[in-house]
């Protein structure tokens, strides 16, 4: 059972009906955990606001979304587990197992490993990391800029799973079983 409700694009008004028209536009769809976040403007425009400047940096959207499924998974997310598996798949084309590795921090490609594993990492020290920490993924070629970006698509990933297990979300994309 949810506990925030979902609100209904089609009976909102002001602020909230601009940010789920803006969505509807882009996406297509109004999916259920913006239709939450909707019951406060600010905090739906924050996330969009957030997102969309991810979206202009130095990772790519394959590389957000496997981030996404690595912290998603460290916090029990199943929304977010579900959402970013769909986009990962569907629209970004990305191979199953590499979404399966991903939500363990695990890649084919060192690199890729070194930042999901980043990640893992902030997650669990609750962004307490440590300088070998941050050097290990140096090591394997991230970039300052890289790992700043790393340390945003956690934060904004946590934002996200945290909203999702409050409100527990009810999940509008394929679900995806438990590792």
């Amino acid at each position: 059972m949810t506990r925030l409700t979902a609100l209904n694009p089609d009976e909102v008004k002001g602020k909230t009906k601009d940010l789920f028209n803006a969505v509807q536009s882009k996406l297509g769809v109004v999916p259920n955990m913006m239709r939450t976040m909707g019951n406060s403007p600010a905090v739906l425009e924050g996330y969009l606001n957030f997102s969309g400047a991810l979206s202009h940096g130095k990772l790519s959207a394959k590389t957000g979304e496997l981030i996404a499924l690595a912290v998603s998974e460290s916090n029990s997310c199943d929304y977010c587990v579900a959402a970013h598996t769909f986009i990962g798949g569907k629209l970004l084309k990305t191979d199953a197992q590499v979404l399966q590795d991903a939500r363990k921090g695990n890649s084919a490609d060192a690199k890729t490993e070194a930042i999901l594993q980043l990640a893992k990492t902030l997650i669990s020290k609750n962004g307490l990391v440590s300088d070998e920490d941050v050097n290990k993924a140096k090591n394997a070629g991230v970039s300052d800029a890289e790992i700043a970006e790393t340390v945003a698509h956690v934060a904004l990933n946590v934002l996200t799973n945290y909203f999702n297990n409050t409100a527990n979300t009810q999940i509008d994309f394929p679900e995806v079983s438990s590792l």
